[in-house]
């Protein structure tokens, strides 16, 4: 049975989902040591259903017309209906976070980084994260343990144990 982390349901999930994006964006995450003991089956099953559907891409081919009016004839990509499942799946488990504009940046520059990219964490996910995990899978034979958990000691204020988990 999951723990309930002392929350009504709503707000642990809440808490879930907000740790999950986070430890997906950077990696990395510190935090009470139960938290990060329920936040780790939660992510590993994100990563799974991405690592099982990266693959499913249909491409498709678009007839534009250009400025002369003449047709041009570009290869599309799209996801096929098992990557869109899973991508709609692990969007209603996780927050939709946006790349941030580096201090030194330009507007322009950071438009130009940016792009068309209209879920940066959906986009990292299936195109960074899956094909990693799914050749480490394929290299040593075994699915699962995406993420570790350090255990730190307990915080000076309030005396929670407190942890790190992070993506292997």
């Amino acid at each position: 049975m999951p723990g309930k982390l002392g929350r009504p349901t709503k707000e642990r999930l809440a808490i879930l989902r907000n740790q999950a994006s986070q430890l997906l964006w950077y990696g990395r995450l510190k935090t009470t040591a139960p938290r990060a003991k329920e936040l780790q089956p939660y992510v590993e099953k994100l990563i799974t259903k991405a690592i099982n559907t990266y693959e499913d891409v249909e491409e498709i081919e678009v007839v534009a017309k250009d400025k002369k009016g003449k047709e041009v004839k570009t290869k599309s990509y799209k996801d096929g209906p098992k990557k869109l499942a899973a991508r709609r799946a692990i969007m209603a488990k996780t927050y939709d976070l946006q790349e941030i504009k580096r201090f030194d940046e330009k507007k322009s520059d950071y438009k130009k980084r940016v792009g068309k990219v209209q879920h940066p964490l959906m986009e990292k996910l299936f195109n960074e994260i899956a094909p990693k995990y799914a050749e480490r899978k394929e290299e040593l034979g075994q699915g699962g343990g995406y993420t570790r958990i350090y255990l730190l000691g307990e915080r000076r204020g309030d005396g929670a144990e407190e942890a790190i988990i992070e993506l292997v």
